[in-house]
C-alpha cells in the first residue's frame, strides 16, 4: 500500500507546488482548496445526490452491454462462421465515440433517461464483447480434445471448459467496460440533465467553479478506481481454480 501511494503522493506534491508557484488559483486550486470543497459538498449532501443518479445510469447501461456483449462474445467467439459474419460489423462499429451517438440517442429516445442509458451502454459494450470473443479464442484446444477424449458432450465442455477458461478475460472486459461507462458519463449527462456528477462538472463550468470542476473529476476517479477493485476482488473469487 505504501509503495502504490507514491505515484498520487507525488502528483499531489507537483500538483501544490504548481498551484502555489505561478500558478493561477483561479484555474489551477490547491489539491487542501479541492478537498475542503469536496467534504462541503459531501456534508450538504449535493455530491451524495449526484453521485446516486450517475451511479444508477452507469449501472442501467452497463448491465444492458453486458446483457448483449456476453452472448454475442460467446457465440462469436464459438462459431466460425458467425466470427467471418459479424467481426467486420464490430470493427466498424467500435471506433464511433459515444459522443457521436448523441444526436441519433435524442432522435431514437428522447431527451429522458433512455438516452444516457443508451450512450452509456454503446461506450461499455464494445470492450466487453472484444475481450469475451478473445477469451473465447484462446482456450487450449488440448483441454476440449481431452474433455472430448473423456466423453464429454458439447454442453459440458462449453459450460466447464470454454466458459470457464473464458472466464478471466470476461472479468476484464467487465472492468475495461465499467470505464468506458464512466467515461461516456459527462457525455451522457449533456442530454438535458438536471442531476448526476457530469452535470454536476459542466454546470460548474459554465459558472466558472474552477474547484467544483476538480471535486467532480477527482469523485469520478474515486468512483471508478473503487469500483475496479471490487471487480479485481471478484476476479480472485471467481477463478481460484486459475
Amino acid at each position: 500500500m505504501l509503495i502504490g501511494s507514491i505515484g498520487i503522493v507525488g502528483l499531489l506534491l507537483i500538483w501544490q507546488l504548481c498551484s502555489m508557484n505561478g500558478g493561477s488559483s483561479n484555474l489551477l486550486p490547491s489539491p487542501i482548496t479541492v478537498f475542503e470543497r469536496g467534504i462541503e459538498l459531501f456534508a450538504n449532501g449535493t455530491m451524495g445526490k449526484h453521485i446516486g443518479v450517475s451511479m444508477l445510469r452507469v449501472v442501467k447501461g452497463f448491465a444492458v452491454a453486458f446483457a448483449l456483449a456476453l452472448p454475442c462474445g460467446l457465440i462469436i467467439g464459438t462459431n466460425k462462421t458467425v466470427n467471418r459474419a459479424l467481426s467486420p460489423l464490430i470493427e466498424l462499429l467500435r471506433p464511433i465515440p459515444p459522443t457521436a451517438m448523441i444526436s441519433l440517442s435524442i432522435l431514437w429516445f428522447g431527451i429522458g433517461e433512455p438516452s444516457k442509458v443508451f450512450i452509456i451502454a454503446w461506450a461499455s459494450f464494445f470492450p466487453m464483447v472484444l475481450n469475451i470473443i478473445g477469451g473465447v479464442q484462446q482456450v487450449d484446444r488440448i483441454h476440449i480434445l481431452a474433455a472430448k477424449t473423456l466423453g464429454a458432450g458439447y454442453f459440458s465442455i462449453f459450460t466447464n471448459v470454454i466458459l470457464r477458461s473464458a472466464v478471466p478475460n470476461i472479468v476484464i472486459g467487465m472492468r475495461n467496460g465499467f470505464s468506458m461507462a464512466f467515461i461516456s458519463l459527462v457525455a451522457a449527462e449533456l442530454i438535458a440533465s438536471t442531476s448526476g456528477i457530469g452535470y454536476f462538472i459542466q454546470d460548474a463550468r459554465y459558472l466558472y467553479k474552477i474547484v467544483d470542476v476538480f471535486v467532480g473529476i477527482i469523485v469520478i476517479g474515486l468512483i471508478g478506481f473503487l469500483i475496479n477493485m471490487i471487480l479485481l476482488k471478484a476476479e480472485k473469487a471467481l477463478i481460484r481454480w486459475k
